[in-house]
């Protein structure tokens, strides 16, 4: 299947890159440069879940009051450019169990990609942002849970339709 095929709709402008693509099984996600590009799948094993994180961990790097990830597994998850130009920033004293988080960034632009941590061996938690298909966040990739709902800013309203959850949730082992 070519490019021409996979993207199936114009995106929106973004980036400085205009290659993106989604369709029922995929999508690209895509740094704000160009420079790091992955697929994600859409589905399910690889989609395991889609979410909004509260935390003071995921406000810090995220750079805003919230975080929207979906979690998808490595087996699933491929990049099409890029890989290299990632760096990897690691730390615990910042999350809630104390197990170390590993941000993955794109060092030429800094847009976070994903992260993953020892609270979910085998998965990334990619950053919803950089979904080059925004109808995808209305959708398929509208988030089911909401973690620490507890610390959401007062002028944030809870996500329609979405689990509450104190804490991790169920990411809390």
């Amino acid at each position: 299947m070519t490019s021409a095929e996979k993207k199936g709709k114009d995106l929106p402008l973004q980036g400085l890159t205009q290659d993106g693509w989604s369709n029922e099984e995929e999508a690209t996600t895509t740094c704000a440069c160009g420079a790091v590009q992955m697929v994600v799948p859409l589905k399910a094993p690889g989609l395991v879940n889609t979410f909004v994180c509260h935390c003071a961990d995921c406000r810090k790097v995220s750079a805003s009051m919230f975080a929207t990830n979906l979690t998808t597994l490595d087996s699933h998850t491929r990049f099409t450019r890029g890989e290299e130009n990632l760096t990897l920033f690691a730390q615990s004293h910042t999350t809630t169990t104390g197990r170390k988080m590993t941000n993955a960034f794109c060092r030429t632009c800094g847009t976070i990609m994903y992260r993953f941590g020892e609270v979910a061996p085998g998965t990334k938690f990619m950053r919803g942002g950089p979904i080059d298909d925004h109808t995808l966040h209305d959708t398929i990739l509208k988030p089911q849970v909401e973690l620490f709902a507890e610390h959401r800013t007062a002028w944030v309203t809870p996500v329609e339709g979405s689990e509450q959850a104190h804490g991790m949730g169920t990411f809390g082992g």
